[in-house]
């Protein structure tokens, strides 16, 4: 189509009200919830942009699908369908259904990750983090030198530092159970990983006798960027991208709440058999039989489908596009947001955004407060909190960088919804200086920002 204009690729057959609350009522209830935007209720919310996960509005076929779901406890036909069409894609024999992502890692961090293990990514995501912790082991992120520099566009963000990778599998081998890589980098931004760096993380791999393990929860979109920025994949589809990526993997964690556009689900797809059969030993005890995994067959049958028309290229640059319109607008009027944009939702600068606020004041928290306040817009801080933590001392530790993330559900809001988010932000923008930072009241012992309470400083 020859027009500049870039509309959803879907027509709206059934709508959900949305309350319009005033900022009083905002202002109220957030001090109900401790500050803390997790802890509202959704219908208190006007765009709510806490996460992409498990958000997205399914199609007429997957609810067409959800209809004709076999319940049957074991053996029911709609694993079989999802099986095959995951074989397919994720390039793996054995695939295992779990409730979600997290579910998936925990089976396999289980088997795979001793008490002091290192565990290299280009990003470990904040619940991978947890689960590799709860082991016993390290997370260790060994970002690309371009992941640093935020205001700097480079196509592929996401890599790994291959030279620091191949330095820690030198120095610390018996260490070392696997190599995580994450598509997209979302602790990175939503950045994507390009082919050739997957290929190269893989020859280490194989050099070094560990298992690859890639974490796909958001493939389709790391396929798109591959296909539109990498030299010699402009001519391939994303699902021929997309498998030619999992073909790499040893393992691959899949949360369908992301690219398989579901309300819920999960799989771990791998070839060896030994270790499926313990994976699916403890899948019994934790999740269910190994052909449900904690699902109901109507979820199995709606992530089957969404996996079939997620990779359609007409949804993927409509999606991706939304993106880096929020972003270039903001960009324009020097807010400090992440570029190049991200594949499934924009990233600001919290520190940079209230230059008068230090680290220790959560800038990330109050810009997710302002927003939550002033337009009803609920979005997530990916920083000091998130990613903080607190020494023996009882001195804090800061990430690299406080961001803030709006990550966009999957087919539920418009081009007006998007430019609404935008003119909040840049009316806030311009107010920044007159927004005061926060203090911890409770401090959640694991994934901060998840459960902890705050209160305005003075």
């Amino acid at each position: 189509m020859s027009s500049e204009i870039i509309f959803e690729p879907f027509r709206i057959k059934v709508v959900e009200p949305i309350r319009l609350s005033t900022e009083d009522e905002r202002r109220q209830w957030l001090a109900d919830a401790g500050y803390n935007v997790f802890l509202l209720r959704s219908e208190q919310v006007v765009i709510d942009l806490l996460t992409d996960s498990g958000t997205a509005a399914m199609s007429q076929e997957q609810w067409a699908a959800l209809q004709a779901g076999d319940e049957s406890y074991a053996g029911s036909k709609s694993y079989f369908e999802l099986e095959a069409v995951a074989q397919e894609l994720f390039q793996k024999r054995v695939i295992i259904p779990v409730h979600q992502g997290r579910a998936g890692e925990h089976l396999v961090f289980h088997e795979l990750i001793e008490r002091g293990a290192v565990v290299p990514s280009n990003g470990h995501f904040d619940t991978t983090a947890a689960n590799v912790r709860d082991r016993g082991g390290t997370p260790l992120n060994l970002p690309c030198a371009a992941a640093s520099q935020l205001r700097t566009s480079a196509p592929f963000k996401g890599d790994i530092d291959l030279p620091a990778l191949k330095a820690l599998l030198e120095s610390h081998h018996e260490q070392i159970p696997f190599v995580l890589m994450t598509i997209t980098n979302n602790t990175g931004g939503g950045q994507p990983v390009s082919f050739a760096n997957l290929s190269a993380v893989k020859e280490l791999c194989t050099e070094f006798r560990k298992p690859l393990i890639i974490d796909g929860c958001r493939f389709a979109e790391n396929a798109y960027f591959i296909k539109m920025r990498e030299h010699g994949f402009a001519d391939e589809s994303p699902k021929a991208i997309a498998q030619r990526v999992f073909a790499l993997a040893d393992i691959v964690t899949f949360s369908g709440k992301k690219d398989a556009l579901s309300n819920i689900g999960g799989l771990v797809c791998l070839y060896d058999e030994e270790l499926a059969e313990r994976l699916k030993n403890r899948l019994v005890v934790t999740e269910g039989f190994s052909t449900y995994g904690g699902l109901a067959g109507r979820d199995l049958a709606a992530m089957a489908q969404g996996l079939r028309e997620v990779v359609e290229p007409s949804y993927l640059h409509y999606r991706i596009r939304t993106i880096e319109w929020m972003v270039e607008r903001l960009d324009r009027a020097k807010v400090p947001v992440l570029i190049p944009a991200g594949g499934h939702g924009l990233y600001i600068d919290a520190a940079a955004f209230f230059t008068h606020l230090s680290p220790e004041q959560f800038p990330g928290i109050a810009l997710v407060n302002e927003l939550y306040l002033r337009g009803g817009i609920r979005a997530v801080e990916l920083g000091n909190v998130a990613f903080g933590s607190t020494d023996e001392s009882g001195k804090p530790q800061f990430p690299p960088h406080d961001l803030v993330r709006l990550a966009m559900p999957r087919r539920v809001y418009t081009e007006a919804h998007a430019g609404y988010v935008v003119e909040i932000i840049l009316s806030l923008f311009r107010q920044a200086t007159q927004v005061r930072g926060y203090r911890f009241v409770k401090e959640a012992p694991v994934l901060r920002h998840f459960r902890s309470t705050f209160a305005p400083l003075d």
